[in-house]
């Protein structure tokens, strides 16, 4: 089943997300070639795709896996979790309709 995946990020994080962010997008990586990632990708601050100084607020992953429970363990072992970039995340089903 496909699942949402959502990090809040802590305040003022930059100089962190630039250090996990390498092997966080690995994982994700070895989640598209496993045919597993529907996308992937941070929540701008503001209306636009660079939001420079503003920076994210976040990042969203919609990806498959065997159940709430795998993919609550996915993300509590990402990169950007156990290293402080993630204040919080969320976890939810999702049922992808199109495009088919």
């Amino acid at each position: 089943m496909w699942y949402i995946l959502e990090g809040q990020y802590a305040k003022d994080i930059a100089a962190q997300r630039d250090a996990a962010r390498p092997a966080h997008l690995s994982r994700l990586q070895e989640l598209q070639n496993e045919g597993r990632l529907l996308l992937a990708g941070p929540i701008p601050a503001i209306d636009s795709e660079d939001p420079g100084p503003a920076g994210f607020l976040g990042s969203l992953i919609v990806a498959s896996f065997e159940s709430q429970t795998a993919a609550e363990q996915w993300i509590a072992e990402d990169p950007y979790q156990t290293g402080g970039v993630y204040t919080s995340f969320s976890v939810r089903p999702f049922k992808k309709v199109l495009p088919t």
